[in-house]
């Protein structure tokens, strides 16, 4: 059975923390209104007292060499970001990538133990033994030390920079673990 990788959206594939002028090279620009975006801006708006105002789309920085790339390597592809479902809708059409299983988090989201991330006990869940990847831009030390003592399979927690998403370098570190998985 081949690893799960893991995918987060927002710092992996959309490296929102780039400065805003200066898109990565490679990445596209995409104004995406998906309707959990809404939702949050409309209930944000309401709470400013001006409910009737016009919803902006989210600024959502995509490389499509990216969709290819994962589809090549030698995982199981899984959604493991807030997007959900609508990574579905609105990402993996850009990247051409299939349709992906997702990791639907609870909710409300629970309190960071230890300064462990709240997504690392779901995906620990989800996984439920079965070796994985897991790229993210919230990955830290705890969380790493956590799913080692709370997963009975391999597991490599690897950080992506979210000022410029997957590199090279990441996608050369996801193929030499699983590489070394036998």
């Amino acid at each position: 059975m081949r690893p799960l990788l893991l995918v987060d959206v927002d710092g992996p594939l959309n490296p929102y923390a780039a400065k805003p002028q200066r898109r990565p090279a490679g990445y596209q620009t995409h104004r995406l209104l998906t309707p959990r975006w809404e939702a949050a801006q409309r209930r944000r708006l309401a709470d400013w007292g001006v409910p009737d105002e016009r919803v902006k789309p989210l600024r959502v920085w995509l490389n499509p060499d990216h969709g290819p790339a994962l589809g090549s390597l030698p995982f199981d592809l899984v959604w493991a970001t807030t997007w959900e479902d609508e990574a579905n809708a609105y990402v993996a059409p850009v990247l051409g990538l299939p349709e992906l299983p997702f990791i639907a988090w609870p909710s409300p989201r629970p309190e960071p133990e230890d300064g462990v991330f709240w997504k690392t006990p779901a995906i620990v869940a989800w996984a439920r033994g079965r070796a994985f990847a897991w790229v993210d831009d919230d990955i830290t030390r705890a969380d790493r030390a956590w799913v080692a003592e709370h997963h009975d399979g391999p597991a490599l927690l690897h950080r992506v920079d979210p000022r410029h998403g997957l590199t090279a370098d990441d996608f050369a570190v996801l193929t030499a673990w699983a590489a070394g998985l036998g």
